[in-house]
């Protein structure tokens, strides 16, 4: 018995079916990624915010702020972009051409710099620069944590 007529899907019904998945993974990846780099910001914020701690508790302990990051046990911390957060001691610094500083150049914090350099992994002194922008900074001594492009 020979039917003329076989079940399946013709080609067009699936090249219809691929297109409609194309466009929907078009919609939401970008979506994700976006959403993906907010979790990140978020987590280095919070680290940056537990970091201060540790680094609040030192000096308390000890009366002055550590040298470095190891000082603290947090040496080999890393951002959510797998880079080492990047600290600097503004009272024992040798010179202040790493300080942080804002659009008007003056330096955002007085004790010490902590920060991510976010997801580009490039970062300069002036947080208002372009390859800044994306690093999640301590700021005002510590009232301000967030994205450089935020502050």
């Amino acid at each position: 018995m020979n039917n003329k007529f076989q079940s399946g899907f013709t080609l067009i019904e699936l090249s219809l079916v691929v297109s409609i998945i194309a466009v929907l993974a078009a919609i939401a990846i970008p979506q994700y990624e976006d959403y993906r780099y907010r979790v990140d910001v978020s987590h280095a914020i919070s680290d940056i915010a537990s970091m201060s701690t540790f680094i609040k508790h030192y000096e308390t302990d000890n009366l002055a702020l550590p040298d470095s990051l190891d000082e603290v046990g947090l040496g080999s911390k890393l951002d959510p972009w797998g880079n080492p957060y990047q600290y600097y001691n503004i009272e024992t610094a040798k010179g202040k051409g790493h300080l942080r500083k804002d659009k008007s150049l003056n330096p955002i914090n007085s004790d010490y710099d902590l920060y991510s350099m976010g997801k580009d992994g490039v970062t300069k002194s002036q947080v208002s620069n372009q390859d800044s922008l994306d690093d999640v900074i301590r700021a005002r001594d510590g009232q301000f944590i967030g994205l450089a492009s935020d502050f």
